[in-house]
């Protein structure tokens, strides 16, 4: 890893892990690579930042410098969630309940989505 930032559990047991400036990498529980999103995808982050996944395994990564969060799904392609009103995110977490939580540092607050 160059500059591990932020990191989620995955239900597989696995684990995902945003490099600063670079990357997210998803790891099997075995700790061995599984795959980069940015190559399985041919994503290009800014800075990504905070990582999560939902409950059918999606992975959602806030990117602090394009300002944007992104659902990678298991199959298929990237689908930008949030593309506008977010000055510096950098934590996102989902709920069970569909609710999206992104940090947003820029603003000093928490913003909901769902």
């Amino acid at each position: 890893l160059e500059g591990p930032c932020y990191i989620s559990p995955a239900p597989n047991g696995g684990f995902v892990v945003s490099e600063e400036c670079r990357d997210v990498k998803v790891f099997t529980s075995s700790r061995k690579l599984l795959c980069s999103l940015s190559s399985k995808y041919g994503h290009r982050f800014g800075n990504p930042t905070g990582v999560c996944v939902d409950v059918e395994g999606s992975i959602l990564v806030a990117d602090e410098q394009r300002r944007t969060v992104h659902l990678f799904p298991e199959h298929g392609a990237p689908v930008c969630l949030v593309s506008a009103g977010l000055r510096r995110p950098i934590g996102v977490a989902c709920s069970s309940f569909g609710h999206l939580f992104v940090a947003d540092a820029g603003e000093n607050c928490v913003k909901v989505f769902k």
